[in-house]
């Protein structure tokens, strides 16, 4: 009977160390990614009588409970604020993927004047610390009238420079031939861009909307620093609340980190297949 042969991308035979040993990493990088996700899970189901501190540690719960997510929705409006993160994530992602999209294909497709010095400004501007700008985006949405409003919340990220820069790429990478052959037929420049090289970036647009939604729905800094109002608080500033008010309660606290991660594992489940087609699409190109 035949042994079976491992080989790399390039047909050559991976030697059995060399195997184990790739094996090995991708299970303690696996431990490490998802081994905190799990302890958090494993916390929020264990009743006030099970010790969650235990040597060795016990990842399954002995009387597994959903108390403490009714504890959390009974401590603070945690569905209100869910809500609240919800419109803004969803509107960031609408606006990223249609700026983004269009500042993407002005970058790639389209022959203008300073159009170098136009990428170059995308680039630059992911250089630039949040930290610095901060003051300067919240006297902007005071002087605006927009100051505790989800409005003002979701402005400053409305459309990123790497959404841009990812768009552009993937665009870049389309064949010049397609596009030129449809403005031969007479296609104008919205139709060769809706109707050709927006459907073939598909991916590239699941993985704006993910990073959109991810970086909305996790923002705390500026939500903390624009929102006064409880009422128009997202999650991530609910959850501070109760980390705050029940710091001694780990049980509640693991549970309200679950509600918040459960949104985003849902949609990287929903739009996986795109996403890890769409990293090659907009990969980093010269």
């Amino acid at each position: 009977m035949n042994a079976i042969r491992v080989t790399d991308a390039e047909g050559r035979r991976i030697p059995g160390w060399q195997l184990v040993l790739r094996y090995l990493l991708l299970l303690g990088v696996l431990a490490l990614t998802v081994g905190p996700f799990l302890w958090q899970l494993s916390t929020s189901l264990k009743g006030p009588h099970e010790d969650i501190f235990s040597s060795p540690p016990t990842f399954i719960p002995s009387e597994p409970t959903l108390d403490n997510y009714t504890r959390v929705a009974d401590t603070i409006p945690v569905w209100d604020y869910a809500l609240n993160s919800l419109k803004v994530a969803a509107t960031n992602v609408v606006t990223n993927c249609v700026g983004a999209a269009l500042a993407g294909y002005a970058l790639a497709r389209m022959r203008y004047r300073g159009r170098r010095a136009a990428t170059l400004a995308f680039v630059l501007a992911m250089l630039v610390p949040v930290e610095g700008i901060i003051i300067a985006q919240f006297t902007t949405m005071r002087d605006l009238g927009l100051n505790n409003t989800l409005v003002a919340v979701l402005l400053p990220g409305c459309i990123g420079a790497l959404n841009v820069l990812l768009m552009r790429n993937a665009f870049l990478g389309l064949p010049q031939e397609v596009e030129e052959a449809a403005y031969v037929d007479g296609a104008n420049v919205w139709q060769r861009f809706l109707r050709i090289a927006l459907p073939s970036v598909k991916g590239t647009l699941a993985v704006v909307a993910i990073f959109s939604f991810m970086g909305a729905w996790d923002d705390f800094l500026w939500p903390l620093i624009v929102l006064s109002d409880p009422q128009n608080f997202t999650l991530t500033i609910g959850l501070n609340y109760l980390h705050g008010t029940f710091a001694n309660d780990e049980r509640l606290v693991a549970a309200g980190t679950i509600i918040a991660v459960l949104p985003l594992i849902i949609l990287f489940a929903c739009l996986q297949r795109f996403f890890f087609r769409g990293v090659g699409e907009g990969a980093v190109k010269g």
